[in-house]
């Protein structure tokens, strides 16, 4: 009894040491999952940001396994390229400065413009876009685009219905008060007209990894980053058409946007782009950019 005496307030201090490092494990795994960030609702879990590009939705047993050799293949058809000559023009100084100042005005007047004309816009015109885009750089030149073009009224609509459904989510529950307040001198918000008024809708899908003709897969380096250098010369090659756009990265809508354009589970949705003519009554923020000293480097 007394050994029993002596050996009771060790165990009950163990007992608490114990009890005590589970429930802060328990706290820490709260707090830090990623499914959750502060100032969530209770019982709702709060996506990343970047959830769209971690689309899983309609793996495949085989896909799931995807980490084993004998899923993926080497692409050896284009081992030994051919080196071309190249030679391209080159201007006189004088002319390359005009060039680059002009080219600097051109973009300079580019613009988030949400009040776009249901005015046609010439398909020749978004197909040469596209083409443009798809002269950017890419990891091993995989080329990991690809670019949906949606005109018909039906399904622009759909794309709508799923963009403010979730957008409206976004805003009121999971984007948080600051990001929310930051948006407002924008003035925007859930309501997408736009996406029923754009003639065209451009829907560009990073392709995470490749199919061979053998259908295995293969790797795509840098393909986030590679759709996003595309994504920025198609920008360019807009404005220089003379149409407008907004850069929309919808929060969320990725899995149900690719199920109802029917891509297959290596696209992920990483921007979409509504295009054409601005609205005669259009309107954008008074904003300035960065004068060229706050943003330049040399060394």
């Amino acid at each position: 009894m007394a050994f029993l005496s002596v050996f009771t307030p060790v165990l009950a201090v163990v007992l608490c040491l114990v009890i005590g490092f589970v429930l802060v494990k328990s706290w820490d795994t709260e707090s830090t999952s990623p499914g959750k960030s502060k100032g969530a609702t209770k019982g709702e879990k709060r996506p990343w940001v970047d959830q769209d590009l971690q689309d899983d939705t309609e793996i495949t047993a085989k896909e799931d396994d995807g980490d084993a050799d004998d899923d993926w293949g080497d692409s050896t058809e284009e081992e030994n390229l051919t080196q071309l000559p190249y030679s391209p023009q080159r201007y006189p100084e004088e002319t390359m400065l005009q060039r680059s100042k002009e080219f600097y005005t051109l973009m300079n007047q580019r613009r988030s413009v949400r009040f776009i004309s249901p005015e046609p816009v010439p398909r020749e015109v978004i197909d040469n876009v596209i083409h443009t885009a798809g002269t950017a750089p890419s990891g091993a030149h995989t080329e990991p685009w690809t670019f949906i073009v949606v005109s018909d009224p039906d399904i622009k609509h759909q794309i709508r219905l799923i963009v403010e459904e979730e957008e409206e989510m976004n805003y009121r529950q999971r984007m948080g008060e600051k990001w929310v307040q930051d948006l407002a001198k924008l003035r925007t918000n859930w309501i997408k007209e736009y996406l029923d008024v754009a003639p065209y809708l451009i829907l560009i899908f990073k392709q995470t990894y490749g199919i061979l003709p053998n259908g295995k897969k293969k790797t795509h380096y840098y393909n986030e980053i590679s759709v996003s250098i595309s994504c920025g010369i198609l920008l360019a090659a807009l404005q220089n058409a003379g149409l407008v756009t907004v850069t929309s990265t919808p929060l969320n809508c990725g899995p149900k946007l690719r199920l109802l354009l029917k891509r297959p589970a290596n696209e992920k949705l990483l921007m979409l782009l509504p295009v054409g003519y601005p609205a005669s009554d259009a309107t954008v923020p008074d904003l300035k950019r960065k004068h060229l000293d706050d943003i330049l480097v040399h060394v």
